[in-house]
């Protein structure tokens, strides 16, 4: 059966704001109703959202319309960058692919991409322990840390060339095992709202 990992879509940026406390932008808001709207979501028997305002935006959408209550867990936030504070986008790009190219190091303060991969993968394998397989599982977080358990789940080093496109809003699959050593990944980022469910 299948599990999902799903990064927040689009937000509302305000630098006066932490990031963390940012929600969804009204087209992430349409696009997270819209991926709601999709077979495959009925067919989820659970969510596990980070504690961020936007991925616990995101999974009371998919939620609602799975009829299923959504779990959160603290460590499956975005990879810590409260050290820098707000970077404007082009500033911000430079950084990621620094955090990215220098796994064991930080970045001016940042938390390390291997502590981040470390803990991510961490989160998502005690939400797999004791569960049914047989089961449609979807995580919600965020792209870097997304990023980081997509190259665990790949068997491949730390890189940025993993990231998903577009900034948002997308999905990857990955077949379910007894343990999260036993998943597999099973499709690349997809569009959350394009994503058809197809997998047995």
């Amino acid at each position: 059966m299948f599990g999902l990992y799903i990064t927040h879509p689009q937000v509302t940026i305000d630098p006066a704001v932490p990031v963390p406390d940012w929600g969804l932008s009204e087209t992430g808001l349409a696009r997270t109703r819209q991926a709601a709207s999709l077979p495959w979501v009925t067919r989820l028997s659970r969510i596990v959202s980070s504690r961020e305002r936007k991925a616990v935006e995101t999974a009371a959408i998919l939620a609602g319309a799975a009829g299923i209550s959504p779990e959160a867990d603290a460590a499956m936030h975005e990879n810590d960058r409260s050290a820098t504070g707000f970077l404007p986008p082009p500033a911000f790009e430079a950084a990621a692919d620094w955090f990215f190219a220098h796994p064991t190091e930080s970045y001016k303060g940042w938390e390390r991409a291997v502590d981040a991969q470390a803990r991510i993968v961490a989160a998502l394998a005690r939400a797999l322990h004791g569960h049914d397989p047989s089961r449609p599982i979807a995580f919600v977080g965020h792209g870097g840390v997304g990023t980081l358990l997509k190259c665990h789940l790949a068997g491949r080093p730390i890189a940025r060339d993993g990231d998903q496109p577009g900034g948002g809003g997308n999905l990857f699959a990955f077949r379910l095992g007894a343990t999260l050593a036993d998943c597999r990944l099973a499709c690349d980022w997809t569009p959350m709202e394009f994503w058809q469910g197809d997998m047995a």
